[in-house]
């Protein structure tokens, strides 16, 4: 895919990799609808990428607020080329610890927010006569389990699961779909679930360039699969 011109909506695009790969997209001429619950975020992401960078507070999980904005901002006329479904949060615990609203919480933003999306922007995509590619955020954990993981690896493994489908499903459409499993990235995900980030960690840029190297593949090669890991992942200052 030629990203000029392009149509990308991003979810999660308020911070880490979220805001990276809006930024990776508008320097290769794409627009971005970037999605998050924070507008001030947004406001500042836009002040620093341009008017390319287009912000919509959302929540991913209120299905009725996204087809109504998808309802108003696209028609025949505006179609997107692009979805990047990378809203996500975790919360860690033991099972017997794990409360029913940090289950479903995941469950909600994970997953639900996923399907809430893409089965309205998907109506949008086969109507585009141009290749359009959904990317999924996944993680490693939706490749392995892992204690105190129970929910955030439960719904991992179902994007796992969703993707696969969906690109048997349409892949006759001219849409391609994939999912990418990142291991640690340094953002403030993990300052969120108590953990610090190092220098051995991914950085954002670096996962956002894997993303647009997926969405430039020639238009009859799928990567629909890709998992990135730090060589070392150890912090180089533990003893």
């Amino acid at each position: 895919m030629e990203l000029l011109n392009k149509v990308a909506i991003v979810t999660g695009a308020s911070s880490g990799i979220g805001t990276a790969f809006s930024k990776k997209l508008i320097d290769k001429g794409a627009t971005v609808y970037g999605l998050a619950r924070r507008l001030n975020k947004l406001e500042d992401i836009q002040s620093k990428l341009g008017e390319k960078f287009i912000p919509v507070q959302m929540d991913v999980t209120k299905h009725k607020d996204i087809e109504e904005w998808v309802n108003n901002q696209f028609d025949e006329d505006h179609l997107p080329d692009i979805l990047v479904n990378n809203a996500g949060l975790a919360r860690f615990g033991n099972v017997d610890d794990l409360t029913v609203d940090d289950w479903d919480t995941m469950v909600q933003t994970n997953l639900n927010g996923i399907f809430y999306l893409t089965r309205v922007i998907v109506p949008l995509m086969k109507q585009n006569p141009q290749h359009c590619h959904i990317i999924n955020i996944a993680s490693v954990a939706g490749l392995l389990g892992n204690p105190q993981l129970t929910g955030y690896n439960a719904t991992k493994f179902g994007v796992r699961g969703f993707s696969e489908a969906l690109f048997k499903e349409l892949r006759y459409d001219k849409i391609k779909v994939s999912a990418m499993f990142p291991g640690s990235i340094a953002t403030d995900f993990f300052n969120k679930v108590g953990s610090e980030t190092h220098a051995n960690m991914m950085q954002p840029g670096d996962v956002a360039d894997t993303l647009i190297h997926l969405l430039e593949t020639p238009d009859n090669l799928l990567i629909n699969e890709v998992t990135m890991r730090p060589l070392n992942p150890k912090n180089p200052d533990s003893k």
